[in-house]
């Protein structure tokens, strides 16, 4: 997970990854960041993120992402 933290700091570094669960609701995450952000996790943790798991439940919070990150890895 820390990893991911350092991910989402690099993309954006204006939020607080470890309690914000409205990254995308709020808009702290915009579509740009999200395609960076998709890049960046497929390429660390070599998984691949379908189109269809690309939605605001889990991309809202860093918790969220890693649920989804740990569940990919394990298909």
């Amino acid at each position: 997970m820390d990893r991911l933290i350092e991910i989402l700091e690099d993309i954006q570094p204006d939020a607080d990854y470890e309690t914000c669960t409205t990254l995308i609701d709020d808009h702290i995450l915009g579509s740009l960041q999200i395609i960076s952000l998709v890049a960046e996790i497929e390429d660390e943790f070599d998984i691949s993120i379908p189109t269809v798991e690309i939605k605001p439940e889990n991309f809202n919070s860093a918790q969220a992402l890693w649920e989804m990150i740990q569940r990919l890895e394990d298909e």
